[in-house]
């Protein structure tokens, strides 16, 4: 491994000082951080009252001004009645516009989490950082300026870089838009946007993000009685709610394999993605799979690990995520329920319109009630999901040199399972942007649940690819010379 590139820049130099950044400040500043319980507002209506998101904002927004970096302005903007964005802009020593993403709102608690570990408790275990928000995506604005400081250190040409830290993502980002909007003329045209909000297959290489699958919630109700009855006076005369629910369920997956039924819901895999496919899987092996915390004896719903990548990835998929109706079981008694309700969850391929896929199930499960009890859909609401352009040659030669100079692996490419509704419409704003979308969240690190955590090598290096690609981008866009 050669220590320069054809950047200009030092390879050893950058990691030695991107390590330290981390290790001196942004590690303690993340542990401050994970203590804030500013949960995103779609889980905690009252925030802005609360006033935990404006001390997340406070804290990054403090650290980032106190940065040595030339050229650096920080702005905390906040549209009336939305939550705030971090608006901070570099200055660029040659032409072009980068966007480097990230946002600093959390999930909630969850429950389950280890004994000695909580979500506003930051413990550092090794080289775990566990704590709600740290992967996801607390790092990101540290981790942004970080890479460009790198430069400014070894004197590397950079283009001028916008960073944008939202406060809204786990919300499904429904105020970006009106902030990109509204600084339309200051964000400019970029030619280039780096997220560093998804995922990685394994903490030994680069991973970049392809694609993004989209989602689709309702709220499936079942009514067959005015009052609950007694079970014995009623049984096998009054249908079970809990039944005709299955039988719904039913009309929409195979019970035995998953797959869902409704061919609106499927997309076409591009060849591409099939290949890239093949290569993670082959990359990852069994942690395809094995990185979950199955139960002893329990497994996947196939050996094949290449249908699993796709699965996860380009398929539609139904989850039941909460249930009404339904009272605990020490208070349970012999009673025929009137009605039981469930929260779906469907990904959708990258390439679906939720739209579609919404008047789909509505007419899959709302048509010939069975028994003729009342079956309601509510709340449904979806979200786009995301397909990448292909990669420019400069880029796919950077990330993949970026990634064997500070791991040591080539970058390997597949698309993630979750939603960000965020990157279609930064698609859609910016079509002649090149899109580098990464991340940190790897096997274990449960973003969402209990006991995530950042893997705090991984920032490390992930950042300093940043600022390699950053460096490659910038050399292929340095001003000429004024001639006079």
């Amino acid at each position: 491994m050669t220590t320069a590139s054809r950047s200009g820049l030092d390879h050893d130099n950058v990691l030695s000082f991107v390590r330290g950044v981390w290790e001196d400040s942004i590690v303690p500043q993340l542990v401050e951080y994970i203590r804030i319980p500013n949960k995103s507002p779609h889980f905690d209506a009252n925030w802005a009252e609360h006033g935990h998101m404006e001390r997340a904002v406070e804290l990054i927004a403090d650290w980032c001004r106190a940065r040595p970096i030339e050229g650096l302005s920080l702005e905390v903007v906040q549209l009336e009645g939305r939550t705030p964005l971090i608006y901070m802009e570099v200055a660029g020593t040659c032409e072009g516009t980068v966007v480097l993403y990230g946002h600093l709102d959390k999930q909630p608690e969850m429950a389950g989490w280890d004994e000695g570990l909580g979500p506003w408790e930051p413990v550092l275990r090794g080289e775990r950082l566990y704590g709600r928000g740290g992967a996801d995506d607390g790092y990101s604005a540290f981790a942004s300026l970080t890479a460009i400081e790198a430069l400014q250190k070894q004197g590397v040409p950079h283009a001028r870089c916008v960073v944008l830290i939202e406060a809204c993502e786990e919300s499904g980002s429904y105020d970006l838009p009106a902030y990109v909007d509204a600084l339309a003329g200051r964000i400019g045209e970029p030619d280039l946007v780096i997220c560093l909000d998804s995922g990685c297959g394994d903490y030994d290489r680069m991973w970049l993000t392809t694609s993004l699958r989209g989602n689709l919630t309702a709220t499936l109700k079942v009514d067959t009685l005015r009052e609950g009855v007694h079970s014995g006076d009623a049984s096998g005369v009054v249908p079970s709610s809990f039944r005709i629910l299955r039988v719904l369920l039913d009309r929409l997956e195979d019970a035995n394999t998953g797959e869902v039924r409704l061919p609106e819901l499927h997309a076409d895999i591009p060849e591409g993605r099939v290949r890239e496919a093949r290569l993670a899987a082959d990359v990852l092996g069994d942690a395809v799979f094995d990185k979950f915390p199955f139960v002893a004896g329990a497994g996947p719903i196939t050996g094949d690990r290449v249908e699993l990548v796709l699965n996860r990835t380009w398929r539609p998929a139904i989850a039941t995520t909460g249930a009404a109706g339904l009272p605990a079981i020490e208070d349970a008694g012999n009673v025929l329920r009137p009605t039981t309700s469930l929260k779906l969850s469907l990904r959708l391929p990258p390439t679906c319109d939720p739209e579609t896929a919404k008047l789909a199930l509505e007419r899959a499960l709302t048509a010939d009630e069975p028994y003729g009890a009342a079956v309601t859909l509510d709340d449904a609401d979806g979200a786009q999901g995301w397909n990448a352009p292909p990669l420019a040659e400069w880029l796919e030669r950077s990330v993949d040199e970026a990634s064997q100079a500070f791991f040591g692996a080539g970058v390997v490419q597949m698309g993630e399972g979750g939603t960000i509704p965020f990157m279609g419409m930064l698609g859609e704003k910016f079509p002649g942007a090149q899109f580098l979308i990464t991340g940190v969240l790897g096997p274990g690190s449960n973003a969402h649940g209990p006991n995530e955590f950042l893997h705090v090598p991984t920032g490390v290096r992930v950042t300093a690819c940043v600022s390699r690609v950053l460096a490659d981008h910038g050399r292929g866009r340095i001003r000429a010379p004024v001639r006079g």
